[in-house]
């Protein structure tokens, strides 16, 4: 396989990148939580600047993208590099763009002197989970995530 081609997303990709969130969403069999339109992507990822994406490309198509932001570590004393999305088209999978993609966020990081890159993976993901061992990756099994969202999330920080 040749050098895999990457682009940072660019205001124009909107229902690009909404396409492969709804792909995703499918292949983890949440699609009903898709909330996300394109005027709600462009907002919050090119008006706010709260997330970037980039693309694996072949042949000059989107084949797979990352979805991706800045954390904060206090023990660290700088950010890190948190992928909330990472989804390749079933027909490119197996061929090297999933990990070329982690890889280029890796370099990302780096180059952005990040302390630690992190995402999260479910629990029946199999696949994802021994790739991600493969690289060397840690699981953090002594933590839990906890999440307040919709009504709960609005109920809270509202009294």
């Amino acid at each position: 396989m040749k050098d895999i081609v990457f682009r940072f997303a660019q205001r124009d990709d909107v229902p690009k990148i909404l396409f492969f969130i709804k792909q995703l969403a499918e292949y983890e069999k949440m699609s009903n939580e898709v909330v996300a339109t394109e005027g709600i992507l462009e907002e919050w990822i090119f008006d706010k600047g709260r997330a970037e994406v980039v693309f694996a490309m072949a042949d000059g198509r989107e084949v797979g993208f990352a979805l991706f932001f800045h954390n904060f570590s206090t023990f660290l004393g700088r950010s890190g590099l948190y992928l909330e999305d990472l989804f390749v088209l079933p027909e490119y999978r197996g061929l090297g763009y999933g990990k070329g993609l982690l890889r280029k966020l890796a370099t990302i990081a780096v180059e952005r002197k990040c302390g630690r890159m992190e995402w999260v993976c479910l629990d029946w993901n199999k696949p994802s989970i021994d790739f991600y061992l493969s690289i060397g990756a840690k699981p953090m099994n002594d933590w839990t995530i906890y999440r307040l969202a919709g009504k709960t999330l609005t109920d809270f920080g509202t009294k």
